[in-house]
Order: structure tokens, then C-alpha cells, then sequence
């Protein structure tokens, strides 16, 4: 009850002195007033402002709307149709209306919540597809739905599930290291394709037609040969530059030519040998007093051999005779041509085959090798396809293709030529 709470707040108060002449004017002015209904039930305590002499501060008037903003009143109900009723602003809230009416509308959350999503797809657009035994895919799982989600925000659509072809095919014929090949889980043999392909046989008919021409005419393009030997095998095994080691091969393969034209036509084959086993020996000299690490020295040493032995066993044309370095060097350029056609493996292996043979058929009738051309030119493509083989190992460079592409059949070819060319002559 609000008496005894009001009799406790007063009881200390001095006494009531009765009504003056001020308050007896006041009480003729409220004479006729009607009767004070009294504090609400809610109101237990009085206010502060009743028991001192100031006034209490009025109230102050709510706001009504302003119609003076016109379309901007419009475009303000527009954008807060579907926001709950405002219980209207108070002295502070008006303030704080007054210092944000003029900043621009908040976006809201959506573009920084894409923003995460977006910047992590481009930075893993170019990864390869993650492998199947892979112990993430509860974690891929999870994260799937928010990045759907904010896909679905942005109005794009869903992405596939697999990574584009650009991604995973490429460029078949671009040279990568053969770590990333095996991981994309491609072959790293590429073969050297149709312009080594022809530059072969140009080389190849180019030594056929100067052996009829007689050894020092086959001498010029023997020798371009054995450069590109040289440089092509260094290259191959990744050793570039090593202007040091392609010069050593190329003087070997120049001394075995000398040593070949300075003997007797019967130990033609001696002088090739005796080249090779003394390059050998240099080489490892020369290797010895590198500096090196060891792994490095040894790799380094097997590099320079097998590039000395292949430019000097190129020499085994001028040793071997000219009718059959003619037959030869033709089937090497006719199967090495068909071997680049766009035909399926096993068939264009087996066509590369039967057209060095009929080469060796058709160019050894012309010359004293006679039908033994079909062995010698059966030989010799063989011996070309195997080196077109390893000229295509382990993802070779452009480079590779026009040095090692170009000679390694020819080369590979020249043992052959030798030996069935004195079975058949």
C-alpha cells in the first residue's frame, strides 16, 4: 500500500506550518478541478524531483515523421518495410540518428563471408585432383556445404566435381620435369615427332647418296652427325651446359674418322676399337682430377663415355662398305619417316619394319648388295627405332628432339651397317 510507504519517507520531516495566503489562493484556484485519481499502483516510490523545490523537467515531445525529406521518406520505408515496429527514438537515440543520417547503407555480411570462399578456390584452381586413398575426405566433405552455400549467394553455379581438362590434360608435348609427369600419372616419353623425324631423313639420304659418291664425299655429313650425337646425348641426361665433355666426344669421334682413313680397309674396325678403348681411358683421367662430388664425378663419367663410344661408333660408316652404307643409311630414313606417321603403336612398328625392309629391297638392287638388302635394311630399322626410343626417355626438350631425335637413329644404326654389310657383301 502506497500510505504507510509515503508516512515513512516524511515521518522526519519538520512539521506542517498550515496553509498561507499563497496557498489558500491556490486552493480557491483548484476549487472546482476534479478530484486527483491518486499515484498509479505501479508507482511505489515517488519521483525524485517531488521533494525539492525545483520543477521536474517535462517530458520531451516524441518526434513525429518529417515530411520534408520527400523521396528520400520513401526510399527509407523501403528499405525498413520488414523490420519489426520501432518503439520510438529517445533523447540519445535522436542524437546518435542525427550523427549516422548521412554514411552510406551497410552491405551487410554476405561479401565478406564469399570473400574467404573466393580467395581459397583461386589459389587451389591449379592444384592436381587429390587421389583417392587420401585420409581427407570427411574434412573435403564438411567444407563442401559452406562453399556450395556461398557459391549459391553469389548467384554462380556449382562447381563440377572433377578439375577442368586444361588442368589435367595440357599440352601433351610441353617438356616438365618427369616427377610432376609421374604424379599426373602420364608417361614421360614423348617421341621426337615429324620434324625430327624429317630432318633424319634428310641426314639419312644425304649419307646414302655421298657413300656412292665415295668416303671423303660421305665424310661432310658424317661429321654433322657425330656433333649432333655429341651434343644431343649430353642433353638428354640433363648435363647442359657441358661444353667440356660435347668437345671431347666430338674430337674422339674425329680422331676414329682420321684413324679409319689412315688404315687399310680391313682394320677399318681396329681403329674404331683402338679410338674408343683410348677416349675411354682419357675420359677417365679427365674425371679424376675433377673437384666434384663423387655422385656427381661418376654421373658425369658414365655421361662422357657413352657420348664418346656413340660419336665415335658413327664412324663405323666409312669403315663399312659404301654400297652398304647406302642401303642402310635408306632404310634408316624411310623407317624413322613411316615411324612418325599418326598410326597406333604395335601397327606403326611393325610398318616402320616392313618399309626399311623394302627399302633395303628396292636400294639394294641398285647397288652390288643385291636381295641381302632386306636383312641390312631390316637391321638398320630396327637398330633406328630403338635409338628413336631412347631419344624420346624421360620428357626430352625441344632441343633434345633436334640433336639426339636426328642422330641416335643413325648412330644406333651404324654397327648394324657395318657387320651385315660384310655378311651380305
Amino acid at each position: 500500500m502506497p500510505a504507510p510507504a509515503s508516512a515513512a519517507e516524511t515521518a522526519h520531516l519538520p512539521p506542517y506550518p498550515g496553509p498561507g495566503p499563497e496557498q489558500g489562493a491556490a486552493a480557491e484556484q483548484t476549487a472546482y478541478l476534479p478530484p486527483y485519481p491518486g499515484p498509479a499502483p505501479q508507482q511505489a516510490v515517488a519521483p525524485e524531483g517531488w521533494f525539492r523545490d525545483e520543477a521536474p523537467a517535462p517530458a520531451a515531445p516524441a518526434p513525429g515523421p518529417d515530411w520534408s525529406q520527400g523521396a528520400g521518406t520513401a526510399v527509407s520505408a523501403a528499405e525498413t518495410a520488414y523490420l519489426p515496429p520501432y518503439p520510438g527514438p529517445g533523447p540519445e537515440q535522436g542524437a546518435a540518428a542525427e550523427q549516422t543520417a548521412y554514411l552510406p547503407p551497410f552491405p551487410g555480411p554476405e561479401p565478406q563471408a564469399q570473400e574467404p570462399a573466393v580467395a581459397a578456390a583461386e589459389q587451389t584452381a591449379y592444384l592436381p585432383p587429390q587421389a583417392a586413398a587420401d585420409p581427407a575426405p570427411a574434412r573435403a566433405q564438411a567444407q563442401a556445404p559452406a562453399g556450395n552455400a556461398a557459391g549459391n549467394a553469389a548467384g554462380a553455379p556449382e562447381a563440377p566435381a572433377d578439375w577442368s581438362p586444361p588442368t589435367l590434360g595440357g599440352n601433351t608435348l610441353r617438356a616438365v620435369d618427369p616427377a610432376q609427369a609421374r604424379a599426373e600419372g602420364r608417361s614421360p616419353i614423348i617421341d621426337p615427332g615429324p620434324q625430327s623425324a624429317i630432318l633424319t631423313a634428310a641426314l639419312g639420304l644425304l649419307l646414302a647418296a655421298a657413300a656412292a659418291l665415295g668416303q671423303f664425299a660421305l665424310l661432310v655429313p658424317l661429321i654433322a652427325l657425330q656433333g649432333l650425337t655429341a651434343a644431343g646425348w649430353f642433353r638428354l641426361n640433363g648435363m647442359w651446359p657441358a661444353r667440356q665433355g660435347i668437345a671431347l666426344a666430338f674430337a674422339g669421334a674425329l680422331v676414329a674418322d682420321a684413324a679409319v682413313l689412315a688404315v687399310e680397309e680391313a682394320y677399318g674396325a681396329g681403329a674404331i676399337v683402338g679410338t674408343l678403348g683410348a677416349w675411354v681411358l682419357l675420359t677417365l683421367v679427365l674425371q679424376l682430377r675433377s673437384h666434384a662430388d663423387p655422385d656427381e664425378r661418376m654421373y658425369g663419367l658414365m655421361a662422357s663415355v657413352a657420348s664418346a663410344a656413340l660419336a665415335i661408333i658413327c664412324a663405323g660408316y666409312l669403315a663399312a662398305d659404301t654400297a652398304a652404307v647406302t642401303v642402310g643409311a635408306a632404310a634408316v630414313a624411310v623407317a624413322v619417316f613411316v615411324r612418325a606417321l599418326p598410326l597406333p603403336t604395335a601397327t606403326s612398328v611393325g610398318v616402320s619394319l616392313a618399309s626399311a625392309a623394302g627399302a633395303g629391297v628396292a636400294v639394294g638392287g641398285l647397288t652390288s648388295v643385291g636381295v641381302g638388302g632386306a636383312l641390312l635394311g631390316l637391321a638398320a630399322g630396327v637398330c633406328a627405332l630403338v635409338g628413336l626410343r631412347v631419344a624420346a626417355y624421360d620428357y626430352p626438350s625441344k632441343f633434345v628432339h633436334m640433336t639426339a631425335g636426328v642422330a641416335l637413329p643413325l648412330a644406333a644404326a651404324a654397327p648394324a651397317v657395318y657387320l651385315i654389310g660384310r655378311v651380305v657383301g
